[in-house]
């Protein structure tokens, strides 16, 4: 696995924020939980949409390091392990909407493959 040769140098809160929810891969995954709650893997998968495994398996690690998602696994057979936001994760599903509704006001481009989530953020309401 890369190894970064630097350590991240954050100084400001801003940098924290978008350093655990910045990126095109963390929001949609902290967008996809927050609408469907709780979802396996592969169901994660089908939502995300042109994702890889490696990436959504690395991204879902770095989420569950920064305590936005857990993985709850369940004792059966065949094994069953779920993903959902943590209290912190759901913290900042306001202002990934905030920010939704900003873009959307300034960036309105039709695109069949927006995610569901994305299509539901009423950024109409700032014009």
């Amino acid at each position: 696995m890369y190894q970064p040769k630097l350590e991240k140098d954050i100084r400001c809160p801003l940098e924290y924020g978008l350093e655990i929810f910045g990126g095109k891969w963390n929001s949609r995954i902290i967008c996809v939980l927050a609408e469907k709650k709780s979802l396996r893997y592969s169901q994660l998968r089908i939502e995300m949409v042109n994702i890889s495994d490696a990436v959504l398996a690395s991204t879902l690690k770095i989420l569950l390091k920064n305590d936005i998602v857990k993985r709850t696994s369940f004792d059966e057979i065949p094994p069953h392990v779920e993903y959902s936001l943590t209290e912190k994760g759901l913290s900042v599903v306001p202002i990934l909407q905030s920010i939704c509704r900003w873009a959307g006001a300034y960036h309105r481009e039709e695109n069949e493959n927006t995610l569901m989530q994305c299509q539901k953020c009423d950024y109409r309401s700032l014009h």
